[in-house]
């Protein structure tokens, strides 16, 4: 069965996710139905991450089985055709053909997420629904330095949710920067992989410390707990993206 590479962009807000749940409208499953209207197959898709509830993408990346070979822009357009139809807020950006022993999640070696604050005393008006509007000023320089030190292996017990199906809470971060345009502040993660909220959970306990209510050592407190009650608020999903899969 040939095996087809999408890459993928999406507006969370209307999903209960990436992956495919009962009684719940997912980004899987509107791509799976998608694809079964233009072509007639009945597939699982794999996604590279398995993003929340209202987070977004600009990079997903996923598989499909099809019964038959489609030239790649064929099938671009057809899935695009009947997501647009459907309503969806999901864009297919590029179909190929791949060897069949790519696999999106279990092949990737590097995921990617940006986190977006609006940092103003006036809410989002554009951009409602895709950043996390915090009208205190933060001090974006504290948290850039407070980032350095969950960077590198460690145990992410206090950043994971205590949903988090995965064996190990160890994981090895490569970056974690913040940055600041105007009034928007960006939080760039790199890792191999991340952890259930991992992103989200680390985000807001960076936004305590740009508050002044926390130090670097009440961060490097809070990883060294290896307890999930000494993290910070958790993130909301809007402000996140999921930028990239490396292979």
């Amino acid at each position: 069965m040939p095996r087809y590479r999408l890459d993928i962009e999406y507006d969370g807000r209307a999903y209960a996710g990436w992956q495919r749940q009962a009684g719940n409208h997912s980004i899987q499953a509107a791509i799976e139905q998608a694809v079964a209207k233009f072509s007639g197959d009945e597939i699982s898709l794999r996604g590279a991450g398995r993003t929340d509830a209202g987070v977004h993408a600009t990079a997903q990346v996923a598989h499909a089985d099809l019964t038959r070979e489609w030239p790649d822009d064929t099938v671009r357009d057809a899935v695009n055709a009947h997501l647009q139809q459907a309503g969806e807020t999901v864009a297919i950006l590029a179909a190929r053909r791949v060897d069949e022993t790519f696999d999106a999640r279990f092949s990737a070696t590097g995921r990617h997420y940006i986190y977006r604050i609006l940092n103003r005393r006036a809410p989002a008006a554009l951009e409602r629904g895709q950043v996390w509007w915090v009208p205190k000023r933060l001090d974006h320089d504290a948290m850039a330095e407070a980032a350095k030190v969950l960077l590198g292996r460690h145990d992410f017990t206090t950043f994971r949710s205590a949903q988090c199906q995965a064996n190990s809470p160890l994981r090895t971060l490569d970056r974690l920067d913040v940055t600041r345009s105007g009034d928007t502040i960006e939080i760039g993660a790199s890792a191999r992989s991340f952890l259930h909220n991992q992103v989200r959970s680390m985000v807001g306990s960076l936004k305590r410390v740009g508050e002044g209510a926390w130090t670097a050592a009440d961060l490097r407190a809070a990883l060294d707990a290896r307890d999930r009650s000494a993290c910070g608020q958790v993130a909301p999903p809007d402000g996140l993206f999921l930028t990239g899969v490396d292979y």
